[in-house]
């Protein structure tokens, strides 16, 4: 048999065909449009993105059996607020998860509601990315699209209606709404009363595996696909990430070393941090997860090399770079903010330690170094929740680097495994829909057999304490500068 992974990203949708050994047959990628109407808005319309699966469903299906396919599934750019009228029409676009117009909403939440409240009902705290303060917006400001609302959905949800006339949602999706009740998978009526909001006008909540639905008359008649395939909930792009990193279970953690940084850690038991520095989730393997963000990590590297260096030759200037732990620079790399665990837009990349000695390479030591001290800032809080973690998966255009790697290694005090499949969303995807199918038990069982290790990078001793030496410098350098960084913006 046949499973389809559906990655609906901000920018494009990315479709996948897998067969039931977890090998790859296509891959078809479709782009739509995104729009900006005013500065800091960030919009798109969804039914572009269900004409974008439909286009790109015909190439990724030409030359197989389309009556092989058993099963479709999703991974979804999360927090997007889709709202649907009576008729199931979409009332207005898409207010997505980079759009940062609810700053006043998320003031209330955490400051007049009190941060404290808003966690004992969500586990998180309010971010301008989350839908709650969104829907808030649109309460005061668009009172009349607001009185239409007759279902809230996230961005994946809307295509897997369009696909099975079902209004669903996953636990590892709705986490980000901050409307869950994250440790009981339920809506919480406390927020849902907040936001003006009744549970008829939530979709039915789902494990990110389990099947909802099969494919309309309609949607098969588009997509040329059988009405027997099984429409699979899936769930959040982050936690489908980590599925199709084989992050499941209890105590794994992914790092993805992308434009952004994630650290992503699995766990079974329901936790929580004293700052809601970290992200609280359920998980798409049916438990929960941890996730620390970091808004520039490969970025930062990319900033350095492409515009203050001037090359693309990033191996290259990385060849002299031998003595891990002994480099005297340090750079905070917050060149768009911090997310974990600062929750700080004000904050700003700095460097500091130069001497007349300084070289070049030091500087690029530095870079890499210090996107890995930021990590362990959300390292470090997961292991004061009682997780272990030993080893660690990595992926994204950062992991490329053997050298980075090795730092990484040090710098967290863990193994580095690379794996055999760099996909992750829409492999992820394609995994919860064998599941949801019957092909296998559960979740990680799926990974385990699908998903193996194929390099490993170990850490050094010695470099360990070096950089642990250097990781208490770091930590002190943002608080020494956080009255600065206020001040300048």
């Amino acid at each position: 048999m046949l499973y389809v992974g559906v990655d609906l990203g901000t920018s494009s949708v990315k479709l996948l065909l897998m067969d039931e050994a977890g090998d790859i047959k296509s891959i078809v990628t479709r782009e739509y449009p995104l729009y900006f109407p005013k500065p800091g808005w960030s919009e798109q319309n969804p039914e572009d993105w269900y004409t974008a699966l439909v286009d790109g469903m015909k190439e990724l299906t030409k030359d197989c059996d389309i009556s092989q396919v058993d099963g479709i599934s999703f991974s979804g750019q999360m927090h997007g607020m889709v709202i649907l009228d009576e008729n199931d029409k979409v009332i207005r676009p898409a207010i997505l998860w980079n759009d940062g117009r609810t700053q006043e909403e998320c003031d209330y939440l955490n400051k007049e509601i009190g941060r404290e409240k808003i966690s004992s009902y969500t586990a998180n705290m309010a971010l301008t990315g989350f839908t709650a303060p969104k829907l808030l917006w649109v309460r005061k400001h668009e009172p009349e699209n607001f009185a239409k609302i007759k279902k809230v959905m996230l961005p994946k949800d809307y295509i897997a209606y369009m696909l099975s006339g079902v209004h669903c949602t996953d636990v590892s999706d709705a986490s980000g709404m901050l409307l869950l009740d994250v440790k009981n998978k339920c809506w919480s009526k406390e927020m849902l009363d907040l936001c003006g909001l009744k549970e008829e006008q939530m979709a039915k909540i789902h494990e990110s595996y389990q099947v909802v639905g099969t494919m309309t008359e309609k949607a098969a008649g588009e997509l040329g696909l059988s009405t027997k395939v099984k429409v699979v909930a899936g769930g959040g792009d982050q936690a489908v990430a980590a599925v199709g990193t084989g992050t499941v279970g209890q105590g794994m953690c992914n790092v993805s070393l992308g434009t952004s940084g994630v650290v992503f850690i699995s766990t079974k038991e329901f936790a929580v941090d004293d700052n809601n520095s970290l992200h609280a989730f359920a998980h798409a393997d049916g438990r929960y997860h941890f996730m620390g963000v970091m808004l520039s990590a490969a970025a930062s590297n990319k900033w350095w090399m492409d515009e203050i260096i001037g090359t693309k030759e990033y191996g290259k200037e990385q060849q002299g770079i031998t003595k891990l732990g002994e480099n005297n620079v340090y750079f905070l790399p917050y060149l768009m903010g911090e997310r974990t665990p600062h929750n700080n837009p004000n904050a700003r990349g700095t460097f500091i330690g130069m001497t007349m000695d300084t070289s070049r390479a030091d500087m690029t030591q530095a870079v890499l170094e210090g996107v890995a001290f930021a990590l362990r800032d959300s390292f470090e809080i997961v292991k004061s929740l009682g997780v272990d973690i030993k080893r660690i998966r990595i992926n994204g255009g950062g992991a490329k680097s053997p050298l980075w790697c090795k730092i990484i290694a040090d710098v967290l005090n863990v193994k580095v495994d690379k794996i055999n499949s760099e996909e992750g969303p829409a492999f992820g995807a394609a995994i919860l829909a064998a599941v949801g199918c019957g092909k296998y038990t559960d979740v990680v069982e799926a990974t385990s057999k699908l998903i193996k290790v194929i390099e490993t990078t170990e850490q050094d001793e010695k470099e360990v304490e070096l950089y642990n030496k250097k990781y208490q410098v770091f930590k002190e350098l943002y608080p020494t500068l956080k009255n600065i960084y206020d001040k300048m913006a």
